[in-house]
C-alpha cells in the first residue's frame, strides 16, 4: 500500500507510515474497541475496526498489509499489478472486501489494470488515495480511505472501482482529470456508481456482474509490448511507421473527434494496414475527454478499412490495459481477439444504443393497481411505486419457483440483485427452496452469492440450511465459501445438526467442503457431541468423512477417550474401526 510523508521538503514514501497513521486516528480506528476483540480473540492478530455504524447497527473490521517497499505511484510497472491481484487472489476467501491505497498519479492505469486481471469477480476491490497526505491537517485521504472502507465493508459492488471525493467510479472508466484541486477524478463516459451524500445513493442498475458460473480467478499474464500513439496534425510517416515495429504488438490509437484520422494521408494508412496485416491490435480511442469512437465520418471510415479496431466509448487507460489483457490470453486466433476487443468484458465500453425499456403502467396490472389505488400520476413516483415493489414480487417469484414470471419481471426493469424488506434476493429465495433453474438462471445474470440478508445469511448458507444439496453444488461451484462465519461459528452448527440426528445437515456441511474437525467455543467437535449423545448414524457419517478421533477438548478428552469415559463400547470399538468405509 502506497503512502507518503514529508523529507527534505518533498514528498517520499516512508515504510510503515500508514499503519501508524490509521492507528492514531479515531475516525479510521475505534483502538478500544479492537484491544476488547483482541482480548476475547488472542489469535485475531492486528484488527482495525472502524467507529459502529448506525444505519447498518453493526462495524466494519479489516487489516492492513503494508508492502515492504513502498512506492510512489508514478513507479508502479505491471510487475506491481500482479503483486496485488495474487494477494487478493490468496485472502480472497477471508474477507468481504478490499481496497487498495495508491498513488494518484497512476491510478487510473492501475484499476483499468486490475479490472480485466481480475475474473468472474465478486467482491468489492476499491483503489482509493489522496491529493494531500494523510498526516497533513487538511488531508483529504481521511475521507477517502473512511469512504473506501465503508464501501467495501457494507456494499457487495462486484467490481473494480476507484473511491475519490465521495463518489465511487467504475475503474476502467476513470481518469486523472485535475492535479491541484481534491476533486481529481472524473468518469466522462460513466456515471458514479455510489455518491456519498446525505444518504448513500447507490445506482444498483449500472453495476457491472460478471454472468458466470466460474468461480473467481485472476489472470496475471498481460503483455507489455503495447503503447499509445496519439495523432496530431503534420504526424510523420517515419514517426507512425517506427513506433508500429516490433516488439510492438498493441496500439491504442488517439484519434480526433469521434475516432478520425487524415484520409488523404495514404502513406500514414498504408503504415497502418501494414501493421494491422503482420498482427498488431490498433484499438481506435478518441482523444476527447467525453465521446464515442464511430464510422459516421469517412476519415474515421478509413482508419476502420486499413485494421484500426473501433474502441467505442473506452478511456485510453481501460484501452491499454484491454490490449495487454487480450494480447496476454494464450492460444487466442486473431478473430477471437478482435471479438474480445469490440465486447464489452468489464463493463468498460457502452456496446449498445439501446434505451432502457422505460416502466410503463401497462407492465404490471398489480403495480398498475397499486398506482390507481393511491391516485398516483407523476411518473417519477410510478418509478418509486415499482422500485419498492419490484423486489417483493421478484422474491415471491423465486420462492414459487416461478422462472417465466421472474424473467418477466426482469425484462420490465427489475434487478435481480435487490432484496426485500429482510434484504433477501431472489438468490437467497430460491437457494432455500432448492428452485436449480432459478438459481442457474440468476447466477448466469449477474447475481451476487455474497450479499447478505438483514440476518447476515448469504445464498449459500440458506441452501445448507435448508439442504439443498444440487444447490450447495452449484453455488461451490460459482466460488461460494464462508467469509464472516468463524470456524468456532461453523462448528457449533455441526454439533447443532448431531444434537438433532440431522445426518442430511452433516452431509449438506460435506457437499460444502466444511472441515468436520472444526472446534467450537469448548474445543469440541461434532464428534465430541455424536458420542455424548450416542447419535450412532451420525458418528457413521463423521467417521467416513475425515473426523479425527484424537481431537482434544478443553476437558483434556478425545472422542474415543470421551466414549470409553461414558462406557459407551460399541462406540469405541466403532472408532477403533473408523478405517471401515460406511455408506
Amino acid at each position: 500500500m502506497l503512502v507518503q510523508t514529508c523529507g527534505d521538503d518533498v514528498y517520499v514514501p516512508q515504510k510503515d507510515f500508514f499503519s501508524q497513521a490509521v492507528r492514531r486516528n479515531p475516525t479510521l480506528h475505534d483502538a478500544e474497541y479492537a484491544e476488547k476483540l483482541r482480548r476475547c480473540n488472542p489469535t485475531l492478530g492486528e484488527t482495525y475496526a472502524l467507529p459502529l455504524c448506525n444505519a447498518h447497527n453493526r462495524r466494519v473490521l479489516y487489516c492492513i498489509c503494508e508492502y515492504p517497499v513502498p512506492k510512489d505511484s508514478c513507479n508502479i510497472t505491471m510487475d506491481d499489478w500482479v503483486e496485488m491481484v495474487n494477494d487478493i487472489r490468496d485472502n480472497y476467501e477471508k474477507f468481504d472486501g478490499f481496497v487498495i491505497i495508491h498513488g494518484t498519479d497512476t491510478m487510473s492505469y492501475t484499476s483499468s489494470a486490475l479490472s480485466f486481471m481480475f475474473e468472474n469477480l465478486g467482491k468489492p476491490v476499491i483503489l482509493t488515495g489522496s491529493q494531500v497526505p494523510l498526516e497533513e491537517t487538511r488531508s483529504d485521504g481521511r475521507e477517502n480511505l473512511l469512504g473506501a472502507l465503508y464501501l467495501a465493508g457494507h456494499y457487495v459492488i462486484p467490481e473494480v472501482t476507484l473511491y475519490f471525493d465521495y463518489k465511487l467510479f467504475r475503474g476502467n472508466r476513470v481518469t486523472k482529470l485535475v492535479n491541484n484541486e481534491l476533486d481529481a477524478f472524473g468518469s466522462p463516459n460513466l456515471d458514479p456508481l455510489v455518491r456519498m451524500e446525505i444518504e448513500v445513493v447507490v445506482d444498483w442498475d449500472s453495476l457491472f456482474r460478471s454472468k458466470s458460473t466460474q468461480k473467481f480467478k485472476v489472470h496475471t499474464n498481460l503483455n507489455c509490448n503495447v503503447g499509445l500513439l496519439r495523432l496530431f496534425p503534420c504526424i510523420t510517416v517515419q514517426t507512425v511507421r517506427s513506433f508500429l515495429q516490433p516488439p510492438m504488438q498493441g496500439v491504442v490509437l488517439q484519434t480526433y473527434g469521434a475516432g478520425n484520422g487524415p484520409s488523404d494521408h495514404k502513406e500514414l494508412l498504408d503504415e497502418f494496414k501494414a501493421a494491422s496485416d503482420r498482427g498488431v491490435l490498433i484499438l481506435n480511442c478518441t482523444q476527447c475527454v467525453k465521446g464515442v469512437v464511430s464510422n459516421s465520418y469517412e476519415t474515421g471510415k478509413a482508419l476502420i478499412d486499413v485494421g484500426v479496431i473501433p474502441g467505442a466509448d473506452i478511456n485510453p487507460e481501460a484501452a491499454l490495459a484491454k490490449l495487454g489483457y487480450v494480447l496476454g490470453k494464450q492460444g487466442l486466433t486473431r478473430k477471437h481477439q478482435l471479438d474480445m476487443l469490440q465486447r464489452n468484458l468489464r463493463g468498460e465500453i457502452q456496446v449498445s444504443n439501446e434505451e432502457v425499456k422505460k416502466f410503463s403502467l401497462d407492465d404490471s396490472k398489480f403495480i398498475q393497481a397499486v398506482v390507481e389505488t393511491l391516485n398516483i400520476s407523476n411518473s417519477q413516483e410510478v418509478k418509486s411505486v415499482s422500485t419498492a415493489l419490484f423486489p417483493v414480487l421478484m422474491c415471491a417469484a423465486a420462492k414459487n419457483g416461478d422462472l417465466t414470471l421472474l424473467k418477466q419481471y426482469a425484462s420490465m426493469g427489475g434487478n435481480l440483485n435487490l432484496g426485500d424488506y429482510d434484504q433477501r434476493t431472489p438468490l437467497h429465495m430460491a437457494a432455500r427452496e432448492g428452485h436449480v433453474d432459478i438459481v442457474t438462471y440468476l447466477l448466469e445474470n449477474g447475481c451476487s452469492i455474497y450479499a447478505r440478508d438483514c440476518f447476515g445469511n448469504t445464498p449459500y448458507m440458506e441452501s445448507i440450511r435448508c439442504r439443498n444439496f444440487e444447490v450447495i453444488k452449484l453455488i461451490r461451484q460459482t466460488g461460494g465459501h464462508f467469509i464472516r462465519e468463524t470456524t468456532q461459528e461453523i462448528a457449533s452448527l455441526l454439533c447443532r445438526a448431531v444434537e438433532l440426528g440431522d445426518v442430511d445437515g452433516l452431509k449438506a456441511f460435506h457437499i460444502a467442503d466444511v472441515n468436520f474437525n472444526n472446534t467450537d467455543y469448548t474445543g469440541r467437535t461434532a464428534l465430541h457431541v455424536a458420542v455424548t449423545l450416542e447419535q450412532i448414524d451420525c458418528i457413521k457419517y463423521l467417521l467416513s468423512h475425515g473426523a479425527d478421533i484424537h481431537t482434544v477438548d478443553q476437558q483434556g478428552l478425545t472422542p474415543l477417550k470421551l466414549a470409553e469415559k461414558l462406557d459407551h463400547k460399541c462406540i469405541s470399538e466403532l472408532m477403533k474401526s473408523s478405517n471401515i468405509h460406511f455408506s
